[in-house]
């Protein structure tokens, strides 16, 4: 570790961290709500506007079309011209496309509107994680990047009620959802004004005077709060890894024995994500069609959406307790199972039942996968890895719907989870056999064990 390094390390978990922790979720939050909140509007907008399938479909699509290519930038500029910059804007680019979102009166502009929003969100989303890990010590760094990504089931859980109570309750309730979603962004973008850019990526572009001064001015707020911080251990600073321009960056993804590393995030993500929108998206649907109509009532829906708050922050807690690839394989595994007790339940009560773990287990491995995605990559990559890796798994979520419309004619209710069930398993296996352990290492001595 360089001194830059050393200084945080010695950090204790503080009001500073507590803050930080608020800010980064506070925006997963509003991603959650902007992403939920959609499948409550379009059957109003299916009425008001008089769609067509298709056109429902294509709105649908809008988010996640928005969100590959916001991660996607957000990644490949985060490295580029700074972590903070990068959040910043994504959170400001979301805000005014939902407002303008909510004012549209056709679905062609809806749609547009949409996929400019859902690039912030994306963006957001790929952020935030890599650049607030690099302010936190090891020690816990598990735990709080995995609490950071738990603030998406407070989302979810917003959006169902805003869908079930407000939606219907108005002519346009519809736009004042999305309003609602979209102005408080305003104060989060006020409280984050002071948020300092990271040391660590303020280093790794040579700017160490700059990241000197923000250690300084972090370091003088504990010392304010009575915090005595021990004298910074420094380690052998790792050799340094080509980035600095966007080609040289993806080719530092893909430079030996960092390539592993790369291409394990990308069947992680691709693994869970394309489960997840086939798990979610179809199953309430095939229930339906085989005479489970539990699945459309809103005590259904709020159950799973509830259940996902124990399954972040359990993910969390487990994190630093065996380590993120055991959470991440052991979330997986334990969700293709509660997949499959979903697939063959035959009472509403069995249907509950598993519906709330397969929700608790799938939502908290994204928990693992958040933290873990976040320190695999090297500080000059870091955002870029994270970036790609995420923009990769929409193509999941994009996919998914397509390929299970297709599976379910062809091979029935059992081949849908089946097959879905396989890719749960093959993206654990490939996290165990792939990955790295990072539970209790800095993110140099992470990098260094990968490039060196």
């Amino acid at each position: 570790m360089s001194m830059i390094s050393a200084r945080i390390e010695r950090l204790p978990f503080a009001r500073f961290h507590t803050h930080l922790l608020l800010m980064g979720g506070l925006g997963y939050m509003f991603d959650a709500m902007d992403a939920a909140v959609l499948a409550f509007i379009l059957p109003v907008l299916r009425t008001a506007w008089n769609l067509t399938s298709v056109q429902i479909g294509v709105l649908g699509s809008s988010t996640y079309i928005g969100f590959l290519f916001g991660a996607l930038l957000a990644g490949t500029l985060g490295d580029l011209i700074g972590r903070r910059a990068v959040m910043m804007s994504a959170l400001a680019l979301y805000c005014a496309a939902s407002i303008v979102s909510a004012a549209v009166d056709s679905w062609p502009s809806f749609f547009a509107a949409r996929v400019v929003a859902g690039m912030g969100t994306g963006a957001e989303s790929a952020i935030i994680a890599p650049y607030l890990a690099e302010f936190v010590a090891r020690r816990f760094r598990g735990s709080f990047t995995g609490a950071l990504a738990g603030f998406f089931s407070f989302g979810f859980v917003a959006a169902a009620l805003l869908g079930y109570f407000i939606v219907p309750a108005y002519e346009n309730g519809w736009r004042i959802v999305l309003v609602i979603t979209a102005v408080p962004v305003v104060m989060l973008l006020w409280w984050r004004r002071a948020l300092p850019e990271s040391p660590r990526w303020l280093e790794s572009r040579g700017r160490a005077k700059e990241a000197e001064a923000v250690l300084d001015r972090i370091e003088a707020g504990f010392a304010r709060q009575g915090h005595v911080l021990p004298q910074p251990v420094v380690d052998a600073v790792s050799p340094p890894v080509a980035g600095g321009t966007l080609l040289a960056n993806f080719a530092a993804l893909l430079a030996p024995r960092q390539a592993r590393i790369t291409v394990m995030t990308w069947i992680m993500w691709l693994a869970i994500t394309f489960s997840y929108y086939s798990f979610f998206v179809w199953i309430p649907g095939l229930l339906v069609q085989n005479g489970m109509s539990i699945t459309k009532s809103f005590a259904y829906s709020l159950a799973i959406y509830c259940a996902q708050i124990p399954g972040y922050f359990s993910a969390a807690y487990f994190n630093e307790r065996i380590g993120r690839q055991a959470t991440i394989a052991s979330y997986m595994v334990l969700g293709g199972i509660s997949a499959l007790g979903l697939a063959f339940a035959q009472s509403d009560q069995h249907i509950m039942v598993a519906g709330i773990l397969l929700s608790f287990f799938m939502n908290g491995t994204y928990a693992g996968v958040y933290a873990y995605t976040a320190e695999v990559f090297p500080t000059p990559v870091r955002t870029t890895g994270a970036g790609l890796a995420s923009a990769i798994g929409r193509i999941g979520a994009i996919v998914s719907p397509i390929l299970v419309g297709y599976l379910y004619p062809n091979f029935g209710f059992a081949g849908v989870f089946g097959i879905t069930t396989s890719v749960l398993l093959i993206g654990a296996l490939t996290v165990v056999v792939m990955g790295v352990p990072t539970r209790g290492r800095s993110l140099e001595d992470i990098a260094a064990g990968e490039v060196a």
